[in-house]
C-alpha cells in the first residue's frame, strides 16, 4: 500500500474511525495478511488468492478520482452465458463464456492473442451436462485451467492456448455437472461437480498435479464403499451420520449430494484447502436417510490437507439437511481482532440466511447472525454452534406447505461476496425470497422427480423479490450499510484499496460505491444486465478494472419473474468492458428490437391444455433455463416471443431431436409427441398473455401514486378477468362496502371464494382461503377509475398477475 493512500486514510479515520472500529487513524481496520494482498497487480484466480477476499490492494482508481473513470476497451461476445469472473496475469486477460469457450485478450488493448474452445457442445450426452455454462477459470504458473460442463480439466498454455494435458474428472455414469471456477492451490488444480438436485450421486474434490494432470487425491463428502486410506479419518467421522446407512436394500443408493461445485479457500500457512459443501439428495431426509442423524458431510464446510487430502475438521451449517441449504458460497479467508485477540477466521454467509465466522485453525464455531429473513431456525447456538429450528420446519409426514425464508435460492448464491481489511466489513449480495416446501406429494410437486418434497421456489411473498448489497460487520455481526438493488438477482462484488466498491446490475448499470458509506460514486450503463464479479489489475503501472456483461446463473432462471422488469434478454450484447482513469474507448449505439409475441392468428385457448403444458414445463427441465412460468432470465431464449412455437416441425426439431445442440439447446428425445405439443400450447398461451402481463408491470408502477376511488366506488357486481400464465381466467366478483370495510365473493369456473379487508388512499386490499389443491390465499390489490376496475391478484404461490374489470 503507498504512503499516499496512508495518508488518505489518516484523513478519512479522523471522522469515520470510530463507526467503523478503525483502531488507529495510520492503519485499516483489520489487520492485512500477506497471502492476501500477494501479487497485487494481478488476479490469477477467482477470488483473487486463495484468501477468496475477491479484494484488489491496488489503489491509483479510488473514491476521490473515480469519476474519471472510462472505458479503456472493449470485445464483443457472441451469444451464451456470461455471468462469469475474468482472469489477468502475464499481462493479458483470460475470460471463459459460453461451454468452456476460453479467449486470451492483451490488457492494455484488448486484442484477441488465442482461443480455445472445450468441445462440450460437441460431447455433451445430458441436459445437465449443457446446462448454464462455466463461472470461472484459473491461472498458475503459465497455465490456464479450466473444467469443462462435461467433467474434463484441462491445463492451457497460457502463452499460445494449446493444451499441455487432459483428462476426465467423473468416475461412473452419474449425472454429474462442472460450472464452477477451479483453483490451483499448492500447485495442485481443484475441481468439484455438481448434480445434488437430481440424483443420490456420492460427492467428491478432486486434485489434480498441475504440471502432469495426475489425480493427487479425492475426497468424498458423503460415505461409500471405495474408502481410500486418506480418506479414512472422513468415513468414520460421517458413516455415525447416517444411522440407518446410505443405501437401498438392493444396494444402490439412497442418498448422496454434498457435491462442491463452486466454493474453495485455502491458507498456505496452514496448509489447508477449505470446501463448501452442497445439499443433500433426496431433498426429504426421510427419504434418504430414514433413521434420521446429520447426514455429514452435507451443507458443510471442510477442511482437507493440501497435500494428502486428508480430513482435518469440519462445520455443518445445516444438521440434517433438508431446504437446499449449501455451504457452496465464497468462503473469505481474513485476521479479525475480536474480544481484543486476533483471530484468523473463515467467514461464510451460505444459502441459510446466516452469516458464520470461524476459527479456520480447528473449524470452532465463533458467531453467526441473521444477514436476511429466515424462519427455518431462530438462531445459532453459541455453545453448540448448532441452529435452533423453529417448530414445524421439518416437514416430515406433515400436511400442507411451510413458508421457508430464505427458499432455495438462498439469501446468498454463488455470486462473490468481498472483504476489505481497510474498512473490516464484508460486502454481501443479498437475496429476500421466500419459498412454499413441504411433504412429497403423489402426482405432482416435484421439481425434480424423486426429491421428496413438495417445492415452490418462485411464489409471490410479503417483502420477495428484492435484493441488496449489505455491508456486514463480521466482528459485531451487524449491518453497517445496506442499498436496494434493482431486481432480485444481485451482481457479483469487488473491493479495492481504492476505498471502492464495485458491482453490476440487473438494470445494465455497473456501479462504483464507497466502502465505507454505500454512496455511489461513479457508473456506466450498458445494455446488458452484469452478474459476474469485476476484477481489478494493473499493467505498466496503470490500473484497470474488466468486467464481463450478460444476464444468467440464476438459479436456472427459477428467479426470472422478479426480475421481469427488466430487460435481460438472451440476445442482448455481451461483452468484456475494461476501465482505466482517462479511458478513450467508446460502444456504437444499440438499440433492441420491441419485445412483440409471434402472430399466432390459430391458437385458441383451452386452460386445461395450458396447465398440463406448464407441469411438463415445470417438470421437464424447460424451466431451468427458459424461466419459471417461461419468463426468460436471460439464461436462454425468452420463449413466449420465439417464432418458434408457432411451428410445429421446427419446435420438434429443436426440442426434441437437438436441432440447436450447438448453440448450447440440449435434445429431449424422451419427449412423446403428445408432450411435446402440449408444452409448445403452452407456450404459445403464454406467448398471447406477454403483452398484458408487460404492461401490467407499467400499469404497477402507476398505480403506485395515490388513487381517488371513494370507498362507495368499489360496491357493485364486477365482471374480472385475470391474466394468468395459463390464459386469460374469467371470473365474477360481488362487494360490499361498509365504511372502509369491504368485503364480498369471487366466482369462478373453479368455485368460490369468499374475501375481506379494507379501503385506504383509494385502494381496496381483500384476501380469502382457497385450495388448489393445497391451502393457499387468494388476494386482491384493486382501485377504480372512470367505472374500471385495474389492479393484481395473488393466487398465494403461483403468482401475482394482472387484473381488470367491469361493472
Amino acid at each position: 500500500m503507498t504512503g499516499r493512500k496512508f495518508a488518505w486514510l489518516a484523513l478519512v479515520a479522523g471522522t469515520l474511525g470510530i463507526g467503523l472500529g478503525l483502531a488507529s487513524c495510520n492503519r485499516p481496520a483489520q489487520p492485512i495478511e500477506e497471502a492476501m494482498v500477494a501479487d497485487p497487480d494481478n488476479w490469477p484466480s477467482w477470488g483473487r488468492t486463495g484468501h477468496e477476499t475477491h479484494y484488489s490492494p491496488l489503489d491509483e482508481i479510488d473514491a476521490g478520482n473515480v469519476g474519471e473513470l472510462k472505458l479503456a476497451w472493449h470485445y464483443d461476445l457472441e451469444p451464451g452465458y456470461t455471468a462469469s469472473t475474468p482472469l489477468e496475469a502475464e499481462g493479458k486477460v483470460f475470460i471463459t463464456s459460453g461451454h468452456s469457450h476460453i479467449r486470451a485478450f492483451d490488457a492494455e488493448t484488448g486484442k484477441q492473442l488465442w482461443e480455445y474452445d472445450g468441445g462440450t457442445r460437441e460431447r455433451a450426452t445430458s441436459a445437465l451436462q449443457l446446462s448454464w455454462g462455466n463461472k470461472g477459470i484459473a491461472y498458475d504458473a503459465g497455465h490456464v485451467f479450466l473444467v469443462t460442463t462435461d467433467g474434463y480439466v484441462i491445463s492451457l498454455d497460457a502463452r499460445t492456448g494449446k493444451e499441455a494435458w487432459k483428462t476426465y474428472d467423473y468416475p461412473d455414469p452419474s449425472p454429474r455437472n462442472s460450472n464452477g471456477a477451479p483453483r490451483v492451490f499448492g500447485g495442485k488444480v481443484i475441481v468439484g461437480f455438481g448434480g445434488a438436485d437430481i440424483s443420490p450421486a456420492r460427492g467428491f474434490v478432486s486434485a489434480y498435479d498441475e504440471k502432469t494432470g495426475k489425480l493427487a487425491w479425492r475426497f468424498y463428502t458423503t460415505p461409500g464403499d471405495d474408502v481410500s486410506p486418506a480418506n479414512r479419518k472422513a468415513e468414520e467421522v460421517m458413516r455415525k451420520t447416517w444411522p440407518g446407512g446410505w443405501k437401498n436394500p438392493d444396494g444402490t443408493r439412497r442418498g448422496g449430494g454434498g457435491t462442491a461445485w463452486n466454493a474453495f479457500s485455502y491458507d498456505p500457512e496452514l496448509n489447508l484447502i477449505y470446501l463448501g459443501l452442497g445439499n443433500g439428495f433426496p431433498y426429504n431426509r426421510d427419504k434418504r436417510s430414514p433413521d434420521g442423524g446429520d447426514n455429514l458431510f452435507l451443507a458443510s464446510i471442510v477442511a482437507v490437507d493440501a497435500d494428502t487430502g486428508e480430513y482435518r475438521w469440519h462445520y455443518q451449517v445445516c444438521p440434517g439437511e433438508q431446504w437446499d441449504c449449501t455451504a457452496t458460497t465464497d468462503m473469505t479467508l481474513a485476521t479479525l481482532e475480536i474480544d481484543g485477540k486476533e483471530r484468523k477466521v473463515l467467514m461464510q454467509a451460505p444459502k441459510n440466511g446466516f452469516f458464520y465466522v470461524l476459527d479456520r485453525k480447528t473449524g470452532e464455531f465463533i458467531s453467526a447472525e441473521k444477514i436476511a429473513k429466515v424462519t427455518w431456525a431462530d438462531h445459532i447456538d453459541g455453545k453448540t454452534g448448532r441452529p435452533v429450528e423453529n417448530p414445524g420446519i421439518r416437514y416430515n409426514g406433515k400436511p400442507g406447505l411451510f413458508e421457508l425464508w430464505p427458499g432455495p435460492t438462498g439469501a446468498h448464491s454463488w455470486m462473490p461476496q468481498a472483504y476489505s481489511p481497510q474498512t473490516g466489513l464484508v460486502y454481501l449480495p443479498v437475496i429476500e425470497q421466500g419459498a412454499l416446501i413441504g411433504d412429497g406429494q403423489k402426482g405432482g410437486g416435484e421439481i425434480t422427480a424423486g426429491m421428496g418434497v413438495t417445492l415452490l421456489p418462485e411464489v409471490e411473498l410479503p417483502g420477495s423479490h428484492k435484493s441488496f448489497l449489505k455491508a456486514w460487520n463480521p466482528v459485531t455481526q451487524k449491518e453497517a450499510w445496506k442499498v436496494e438493488l434493482p431486481g432480485n438477482w444481485p451482481g457479483g462484488v469487488m473491493a479495492s484499496a481504492g476505498g471502492l466498491v464495485f458491482q453490476g446490475q440487473i438494470d445494465g448499470k455497473f456501479v462504483a460505491r464507497d466502502a465505507r458509506t454505500g454512496k455511489q460514486l461513479w457508473s456506466f450503463q450498458t445494455e446488458s444486465p452484469i452478474v459476474g464479479a469485476p476484477i481489478s489489475y494493473r499493467v505498466n503501472g496503470r490500473q484497470y478494472v474488466t468486467v464481463i456483461t450478460g444476464s444468467g446463473g440464476n438459479g436456472a432462471g427459477i428467479d426470472s419473474p422478479g426480475n421481469a422488469a427488466y430487460r435481460t434478454d438472451y440476445r442482448l450484447p455481451r461483452r468484456v468492458l475494461t476501465f482505466a482513469l482517462g479511458g478513450t474507448d467508446t460502444i456504437p449505439p444499440f438499440r433492441m428490437p420491441d419485445l412483440t409475441p409471434p402472430d399466432d392468428p390459430d391458437f385458441k385457448p383451452d386452460l386445461a391444455r395450458a396447465q398440463a403444458g406448464a407441469m411438463l414445463f415445470g417438470t421437464r427441465a424447460c424451466l431451468v433455463c427458459h424461466g419459471w412460468n417461461a419468463i426468460g432470465g436471460g439464461a436462454a431464449p425468452d420463449l413466449r416471443y420465439s417464432p418458434i412455437i408457432t411451428d410445429a416441425a421446427t419446435f420438434r426439431q429443436i426440442v426434441k431431436e437437438g436441432g440447436l445442440k450447438m448453440n448450447g439447446m440440449p435434445p429431449f428425445p424422451q419427449l412423446t409427441d403428445q408432450e411435446l405439443e402440449t408444452i409448445r400450447f403452452y407456450l404459445r398461451a403464454r406467448a398471447r398473455a406477454a403483452p398484458a402481463e408487460r404492461q401490467a408491470l407499467l400499469d404497477k408502477a402507476r398505480a403506485a401514486q395515490a388513487s381517488h376511488a371513494r370507498p362507495a366506488d368499489f360496491a357493485g357486481k364486477w365482471n374480472i378477468v385475470i391474466q394468468s400464465p395459463v390464459g386469460e381466467q374469467k371470473a365474477v366478483m360481488d362487494l360490499k362496502v361498509n365504511g372502509n370495510v369491504i368485503t364480498g365473493k369471487v366466482t369462478a369456473d373453479q368455485g368460490t371464494v369468499d374475501i375481506a379487508g379494507g379501503i385506504a388512499n383509494g385502494r381496496a386490499r381483500m384476501e380469502g382461503k382457497a385450495s388448489m389443491p393445497m391451502p393457499i390465499t387468494i388476494a386482491y390489490d384493486v382501485t377504480v377509475k372512470d367505472g374500471r376496475m385495474t389492479g393484481e391478484n395473488s393466487n398465494g404461490p403461483f403468482g401475482t398477475f394482472p387484473m381488470a374489470g367491469t361493472r
